[in-house]
């Protein structure tokens, strides 16, 4: 299941320099087309919890539209200090045919702390 991509869009439905944002096993996650290309990382801002699909699109970065963080499309690295380990999650985004298709892995199964069984 890991290894799945899910259909967010057809070719046309992002604009060139704008994002857009899809839910994907439960994960926002913003679409973006910049210069013919197409990138996927986590919509949400790891600063203040802003929609990254909602921000400017420039030179391979998305800003924030609350704070102006930048964030690198290709992988989600923040480029406002290079030496932090924030970033945003980033995913593979293929095209097959007309569709814009974004592989995200499934969220991780939540345990139980004190056995290690699964929650229902």
């Amino acid at each position: 299941m890991t290894d799945e991509f899910h259909s967010v869009a057809r070719i046309g439905d992002i604009p060139e320099g704008q994002g857009r944002c899809f839910t994907v096993h439960g994960t926002m996650v913003g679409v973006f087309l910049d210069k013919g290309s197409y990138f996927a990382i986590n919509d949400f801002c790891p600063h203040m919890g802003a929609s990254l699909s909602e921000g400017y699109v420039e030179d391979g970065m998305v800003l924030c539209p609350w704070h102006a963080w930048r964030f690198r499309l290709c992988d989600g690295a923040w480029m406002d200090n290079t030496k932090s380990n924030i970033r945003s999650a980033s995913y593979e985004v293929r095209i097959e045919g007309e569709e814009i298709q974004v592989k995200v892995p499934p969220p991780e199964p939540r345990t139980d702390a004190s056995n290690g069984t699964p929650k229902s």
